[in-house]
């Protein structure tokens, strides 16, 4: 990571995964991840994508070294978030010792659409890690890595190394490193119109009020306010 990789994140922190979503729309990407959702971890992670896919079967189906969760493991760290796609499947790929590894690397988080195991344990760790299933499963001899760095998908977006990727209560968003510059300058606009909005709720005004005065939500066309 450089320092303008580092400035860029602390830049991208500011706004939540609401923020991002509407700046999404504004631009015209389909961004916000379907589906999966935060186990563990506080307060919003905000970190460029690493990518590896899991192929998955019956147990038996592979050999044990072919889980290769030490790899996954590896590429994670600061800055980093790993997005894990296991098809959606609900077999775990991550559990407690694994994310104690990666929280000693300082991982930012981890995303799986599939599944992880051992939440009592990754929230001792205070890891981010969100999933799309909690179950015992193991995915030893069910899971194979297939591929790190190409492009996945995860709930529904598709996912290239070094994109963008913020995860917070509410959701995840998948921002394209190539469309970054033109989402996070409407990420900051929206969010300069939302801190009006609250400042003008703050003064005493209504929200129908600060939300018209900000352009927030415009009056009606009859001229009448909103309802506040």
């Amino acid at each position: 990571m450089t320092n303008e990789d580092n400035a860029l994140l602390e830049r991208c922190a500011r706004m939540g995964s609401s923020t991002w979503s509407d700046a999404l729309d504004a631009c015209g990407i389909a961004g916000v991840v379907q589906g999966i959702a935060r186990r563990s971890g506080e307060g919003p992670a905000v970190g460029f994508a690493v990518t590896a896919r899991h192929e998955w079967g019956p147990y038996g189906a592979f050999d044990r070294a072919d889980f290769a969760v030490g790899r996954l493991v590896a590429a994670t760290g600061p800055g980093r978030i790993l997005m894990v796609d296991v098809g959606g499947a609900a077999i775990s790929t991550f559990g407690g010792i694994a994310s104690l590894a990666a929280s000693g690397r300082r991982a930012t988080g981890i995303v799986i659409d599939g599944a992880c195991r051992d939440t009592d344990e990754i929230r001792a760790t205070g890891l981010t890690m969100a999933s799309r299933w909690v179950t015992p499963t193991t995915g030893k001899t069910r899971l194979r890595l297939q591929a790190m760095g190409e492009p996945v998908t995860i709930g529904g977006v598709a996912v290239k190394e070094g994109d963008l990727v913020v995860v917070d209560d509410t959701g995840i968003v998948v921002v394209p490193r190539a469309e970054l510059p033109r989402v996070l300058a409407e990420a900051e606009r929206i969010l300069a119109v939302d801190h009006a909005v609250e400042r003008g709720i703050r003064a005493g005004k209504t929200f129908a009020e600060s939300a018209a005065d900000a352009n927030y939500i415009p009056l009606k066309k009859n001229g009448a306010r909103a309802d506040a």
